[in-house]
């Protein structure tokens, strides 16, 4: 029974550990019968079993060379019965004295009360958010008895907002739980091949992904709505008047104030893509443009240079370092550990919804072979259909639009890309990008930054509320949500004549500086920048009392300072964006 349970949990710590590719390499490298099948990592498809697999052809021994061998995923913990993982390091006697310890301590502190709360937990399935055990256990000390058990690492925050908290067991930890309260637990049976039976049946019955998805879209929905019920029950005077004050350079003058002139640039690009994923038409005086206001953002450059903290931690938020979410809640889908085969898969469950999906380490992606083309269609809100020799994906139609930041090769003039496929600039044609050089400028930014985190120096929680709350109204607005459709109208983007002739000059103004025949980037950057100011300028929709909302100079000043540098760097910087840009001004 013992080696069955451990075997067991040595698979969900192989899992949680490592990915795909590297559960493949691990395979491969330790000869485990199951992966001569495969030739590639791209074919793994089941990482449970996949895991499992290698777990029960592996002992204490080796494992340990496994992971002194291989790194496993940066801030991967586990705490199982039989093995901890924590800062990298794998502990093979496990998290139980330690469980056992905490739970004592929190019982003769809170009494019977401690082990109420960790019953209902277990009884909801491992997780609960705070006001439903609130419900579940009639305690006074409830946020003590929280408190006291993530210090003793029994229970950890699975989410933690303004207005709403998840508590939850890790998977690993429930069963030592169980134990602990008395309850009884379901014996795990193995097959004779070391597989649990779990698995087998999985084989049988493939996971549905898309279903799976199809529920977390349904929880971010949720998530959305009890939110907007939050803000005009309670908050849409006071974000009203915040509205009819803020704008893009009010944004500008926020984010400089918190990182500085350098920093700062990245995080207004996060934020106003945000604004833009109301993909709100946009509208010429004589009708439709065809023109949308939602595009994708990829920040690109040197390693630690802040592209997570602006595209992730910015928009989701960070609640340890006090860094409130700028996002709009439940429409942005963090992909960290997604394979792209898995991502085409469970996109069907967004066909006709528009998310934004944060792609750490946007690299990874492309490690797998032909990826390239069904990531263009689903930059270009297309169809997407993908075949392997076991299944087909959809067709379904692709409507979201993409965060994504990766590393490259930065040179004195210009930057070589890291990923392998060369097709991989289709890719890059369809992003607004914006490329990361650590310069010493923005070397002293970063540290000042951190420095003034550390020290909780920075109020970043009170504007974040704000800003969120007038994104998460103008979003709803603009697109239609019941909880405000006959309460506010609708307005689309206006261009104005005005607008493309500063287009105008710019491009006339960056092709001066180009002395070569051939350019290098393409006509499609011009509408990314148009796309920034239309998404920037919905910001101004409680400032403009008529029935569209104009682009506002603000918005263009940015848009065109993004397509002059963006041309830079696409054309090997061979002009300084700064002469360009004056001479734009000056004219």
């Amino acid at each position: 029974m013992k080696g069955n349970e451990k075997a067991a949990e040595r698979g969900k710590l192989l899992k949680r550990a490592y990915s795909r590719m590297d559960l493949f390499r691990i395979g491969k490298e330790y000869k485990v019968p199951y992966f001569q099948r495969f030739t590639s990592g791209w074919e793994v498809d089941n990482e449970d079993e996949a895991a499992l697999e290698i777990a029960s052809q592996i002992d204490d021994e080796t494992l340990k060379r496994v992971f002194k061998e291989h790194a496993p995923r940066q801030w991967t913990v586990f705490r199982g019965r039989y093995y901890m993982l924590e800062d990298g390091k794998l502990l093979l006697d496990g998290f139980w004295e330690n469980a056992q310890t905490g739970i004592q301590k929190t019982k003769l502190r809170f009494g019977q009360e401690s082990t109420s709360v960790l019953a209902a937990l277990v009884k909801n399935g491992g997780t609960a958010d705070v006001e439903q055990l609130r419900r579940m256990v009639k305690t006074a000390n409830l946020d003590k008895i929280l408190d006291e058990l993530e210090r003793s690492k029994i229970i950890v925050a699975f989410y933690r907002g303004d207005r709403y908290q998840e508590w939850g067991i890790m998977e690993e930890t429930l069963p030592i739980v169980e134990v602990a309260l008395g309850m009884k637990r379901k014996p795990i049976r193995i097959h004779p091949a070391g597989v649990p039976e779990a698995i087998l049946r999985k084989e049988a019955e493939p996971v549905d992904y898309v279903v799976e998805e199809k529920r977390q879209v349904e929880k971010m929905d949720n998530e959305l709505n009890e939110y907007l019920v939050g803000l005009l029950k309670y908050e849409l005077e006071r974000i009203i008047r915040f509205g009819k004050q803020f704008d893009i350079g009010c944004l500008a003058s926020y984010l400089q104030e918190l990182f500085g002139s350098v920093l700062y640039f990245d995080s207004l690009l996060s934020i106003t893509q945000q604004y833009g994923l109301a993909d709100v038409e946009v509208v010429h005086e004589h009708g439709k443009t065809g023109k949308r206001t939602g595009w994708s953002l990829a920040l690109f450059g040197d390693p630690g240079t802040g592209k997570s903290f602006s595209t992730r931690d910015m928009i989701l938020g960070k609640p340890d370092a006090k860094i409130g979410a700028h996002g709009i809640p439940g429409r942005n889908r963090y992909c960290g550990g997604i394979t792209p085969a898995r991502f085409i898969r469970i996109g069907e469950a967004y066909a006709g919804k528009v998310f934004n999906f944060i792609v750490p380490e946007f690299n990874d992606f492309f490690r797998y072979k032909g990826m390239v083309e069904p990531l263009k269609l689903a930059m270009e809100q297309g169809e997407i259909k993908y075949e392997t020799h076991t299944e087909v994906v959809g067709p379904y139609r692709f409507m979201s639009f993409f965060s994504v930041n990766y590393n490259v090769s930065v040179h004195d003039r210009g930057y070589a890309i890291t990923i392998q496929d060369p097709n991989f600039n289709a890719i890059e044609d369809r992003m607004l990008c914006r490329l990361h050089r650590l310069t010493k400028e923005r070397f002293i930014e970063i540290t000042k930054s951190q420095m003034k985190l550390a020290l909780g120096a920075m109020d970043i929680e009170k504007g974040a509320r704000e800003i969120r709350d007038h994104l998460a109204l103008i979003y709803a607005i603009e697109t239609g949500h019941p909880l405000v459709k006959d309460r506010f109208p609708y307005k689309p983007v206006l261009i104005t004549p005005k607008v493309s002739n500063m287009i105008e000059k710019t491009r006339e103004a960056i092709l001066e500086e180009i002395h070569q025949e051939v350019v290098k980037f393409s006509a499609r950057l011009e509408d990314k920048a148009l796309r920034f100011a239309c998404a920037a300028s919905l910001m101004d929709y409680f400032r403009s009392d008529t029935d569209c909302i104009p682009i506002s100079e603000e918005a263009l000043k940015y848009a065109m300072q993004l397509y002059v540098e963006e041309a830079s760097v696409r054309s090997k910087e061979v002009f300084k964006p700064e002469d360009v840009l004056r001479k734009i001004l000056e004219d």
